[in-house]
């Protein structure tokens, strides 16, 4: 099971672009796109309001919701004009599936952006099961979002792995009682480091070998 965002693909750009057209629409200076990216990786929500204050300007709350769906019609007009799969991802998922693995994604974001971004990069065939948090019981870190999204792809939790990037990835993980591998580059106010991975990561090119580790007999 992948995480999405931060984990298989590098959506930082278009997030970004995102959260600044709406701060120039609304008369506030956008951000640089280093320090957007320091804010991503707790949801849109979450996004505009560190990005309103990052920028000066503290949104106010009653201005959230209506700002809320106008960042969903532009991010999905623009969910893949620049992102793109980290370095390693389609020959690791590639390998993984010669070796006899059934891969899923597993992720917070909508279902429906989830398949567009996917759908745009050309890797949805590539999944059994593309679970978003609004279709899951309840989103990650609650473990029965992997649970669920393990049983949607035909698979068992005994012999399955999350690979993830942040604490909402860790704590699904130890709660589903799942092994872990975190990706070292993703989008975490904690740095993966310090989350208690079984594997960390610093490329795919280590992917399946992490994975044979860990679901030895």
């Amino acid at each position: 099971m992948f995480d999405l965002d931060g984990t298989l693909v590098e959506t930082a750009p278009d997030l970004a672009a995102t959260l600044n057209h709406l701060l120039v629409r609304e008369g506030v200076p956008p951000l640089n796109p280093d320090a957007a990216r320091e804010l991503i990786g707790e949801g849109a929500k979450a996004l505009l309001r560190k990005g309103f204050a990052a920028a000066g300007e503290p949104l106010p709350p009653e201005r959230l919701d209506a700002l809320f769906e106008d960042f969903l019609v532009h991010y999905r007009a623009h969910i893949a004009d620049h992102s793109r799969p980290f370095a390693g991802v389609e020959t690791a998922l590639d390998v993984l599936h010669a070796q006899g693995a059934r891969l899923a994604v597993c992720t917070n974001k909508r279902t429906d952006l989830s398949l567009a971004l996917l759908d745009s990069l050309g890797l949805s065939p590539r999944f059994a099961a593309i679970l978003g948090g609004d279709g899951a019981s309840a989103p990650k870190p609650d473990p029965r979002h992997l649970l669920e999204t393990i049983a949607l792809a035909g698979a068992d939790p005994a012999r399955s792995v999350m690979v993830g990037d942040s604490n909402n990835d860790a704590e699904a993980a130890r709660r589903a009682g799942v092994p872990l591998v975190l990706v070292s580059f993703g989008y975490t106010a904690i740095p993966a480091a310090e989350l208690g991975a079984d594997i960390l990561i610093d490329h795919f090119d280590a992917l399946p070998d992490a994975c044979h580790r860990l679901l030895r007999p």
